[in-house]
């Protein structure tokens, strides 16, 4: 069905292999509201209406939303979600360009992890040193309260 084809009752959509946004989050995994949002900010283009005025969705939105959402699983912000997106879509892409993205946020996810690996044994060593009884004595505190490192 076009997407400016004169609005349909909700039955006939149906009947048309079409989804309101109910089934299209059962089917996708993606909540009402995100679908909304997407829509909002163009990550998947506007959706026909019945003649009620209620979203639907075809085949190929709900592709594109599982595409969304296994893209936000793995981390990705939206603005690379957005262009993965378009890469996705040009059958002239070159996979390097893909691969620069998944590889630049591959190393990005690395470096969080290094990250909070330090906070974690920062914060097991100073839990380690308290001695967790009834005296006021507590490096655990003492290290938040002392000069930024």
């Amino acid at each position: 069905m076009a997407r400016h084809a004169i609005r349909p009752e909700l039955s006939e959509a149906k009947d048309q292999g079409l989804h309101n946004i109910g089934e299209a989050s059962a089917l996708t995994g993606v909540s009402a509201k995100m679908i909304r949002h997407y829509e909002a900010i163009g990550l998947i283009p506007p959706a026909s209406r019945t003649f009620a005025n209620y979203r639907l969705y075809n085949e190929a939105d709900l592709h594109r939303l599982r595409f969304i959402r296994r893209a936000r699983n793995l981390g990705f912000p939206m603005k690379q979600i957005e262009v993965l997106l378009g890469l996705w879509g040009d059958p002239k892409r070159s996979s390097a360009e893909v691969k620069r993205l998944a590889q630049a946020h591959s190393d990005e996810l690395a470096a969080r992890i290094a990250e909070m690996q330090a906070m974690q044994r920062t914060l097991q060593s100073l839990a380690e040193h308290c001695h967790g009884d009834h005296r006021p004595e507590c490096p655990i505190l003492d290290d938040l309260a002392g000069p930024a490192h």
